[in-house]
């Protein structure tokens, strides 16, 4: 499971600017650790959202460290509302709890399954979870697709933001009169 989430970290540096790229994940231990580890080596930026029963874990150097003070559930909901994307690599009810509101906050998430965890539960849940089809859930049991098709979804969302900025970046006259 390690080498498959190595991949994909290690596939986003390749495709993204460490500078551009944040991860944010709700704490440190299991495959979290292992991809803040991973994620700072490689450059990137990474802020912890740890729940209270865990801010007084040693955190790595070079992570930011967001202490709320809330519960294991309310983390999840402030690591989702901070995030563009959510990607789920194998985990257990806070994984699926994070999914609900991501789609319910219109996030796509991005769900690798056959990892033999608990959140293989979602391969059988629709695209949409209900009729609203407020965002995508993509589900891979192939890391490398995965990876791809969320590469292409960072750089056409970077591509919007720029198209964005330039466009609120313009001098707009308005005729006087």
């Amino acid at each position: 499971m390690i080498s498959r989430v190595s991949r994909i970290v290690r596939g986003l540096r390749e495709c993204y600017d460490a500078n551009d790229l944040v991860f944010v994940v709700g704490g440190y231990w299991g495959l979290m650790k292992e991809v803040v580890n991973l994620a700072l080596e490689l450059g990137f930026k990474v802020i912890i959202i740890p729940p209270i029963e865990q801010e007084d874990v040693r955190f790595p150097e070079g992570a930011m460290v967001v202490k709320t003070g809330t519960s294991y559930r309310v983390r999840s909901v402030f690591l989702v509302r901070t995030s563009d994307v959510l990607v789920v690599l194998g985990g257990g009810a806070g994984c699926i709890q994070e999914l609900i509101t991501a789609y319910t906050e219109g996030k796509p998430s991005y769900v690798l399954i056959g990892t033999g965890m608990p959140t293989d539960v979602i391969e059988g849940m629709p695209e949409y979870l209900d009729y609203r089809e407020l965002a995508p859930v993509m589900k891979y049991r192939d890391e490398n697709t995965l990876l791809k098709d969320l590469c292409d979804h960072l750089k056409h969302m970077k591509a919007e933001r720029k198209e964005s900025k330039d466009l609120l970046g313009r001098e707009v006259k308005f005729p006087s009169g």
